[in-house]
């Protein structure tokens, strides 16, 4: 009796076996309304057009050679979903417990961090809108070039210091400015030049 449980039970213990697994990615379709992969499951065994679950909001496009975890719906391998993707290449390393990074493999890193929020890039970083609104205690920018492209830049500020602290007071339209030495006689240290 418990060998004929056995060979019946054999078929299910194997469905169940093969439901869970780990893949390597060969290629992926970008184009249709849910990601398909091109998997490397076990040896010799290659699965084509994996539907790829991501995360609403979160989408990414793994490049060949990323890991996968894979399941087999109902256990059998003719039905396979993606339920992760990890890239072990890229991922960033060290961060501190509760913190958050968005990235890839170029360096570009959203990282949100127990102090703040860093946003790092090697290349050009954009923001498109039609209205930006800026506050907090202190924004830094640190780039080579900033291009600001506007019909009105409004800067409401104690202080507007243009080339660093300690410039020289800029004059306004309508300031008194002495036309033999060159000097603003009237207006205010709001604005100043190195």
């Amino acid at each position: 009796m418990t060998d004929m449980i056995a060979r019946a039970l054999r078929p299910i213990a194997g469905r169940l076996q093969m439901m869970i697994g780990r893949g390597v990615v060969s290629a992926a379709d970008d184009a249709a309304q849910a990601q398909a992969l091109q998997l490397e499951l076990l040896a010799d065994e290659v699965q084509d057009g994996a539907e790829r679950f991501q995360g609403y909001g979160f989408t990414s496009h793994p490049h060949p050679g990323a890991e996968a975890v894979v399941v087999a719906v109902g256990g059998t391998r003719s039905h396979v979903i993606v339920v992760q993707v990890e890239d072990r290449r890229y991922r960033l390393k060290n961060l501190a417990p509760g913190e958050v990074a968005l990235f890839d493999d170029l360096g570009q890193v959203i990282h949100l961090k127990r102090d703040g929020i860093a946003i790092e890039s090697p290349l050009k970083v954009t923001i498109d809108a039609p209205e930006i609104a800026v506050t907090g205690e202190t924004v830094t920018v640190d780039a080579d070039t900033v291009e600001v492209t506007a019909e009105t830049a409004t800067i409401e500020s104690g202080a507007v210091r243009l080339g660093g602290a300690g410039g020289q007071p800029v004059a306004r339209v309508g300031d008194d400015v002495d036309l033999g030495t060159g000097k603003i006689i009237s207006g205010s240290g709001v604005v100043t030049a190195e």
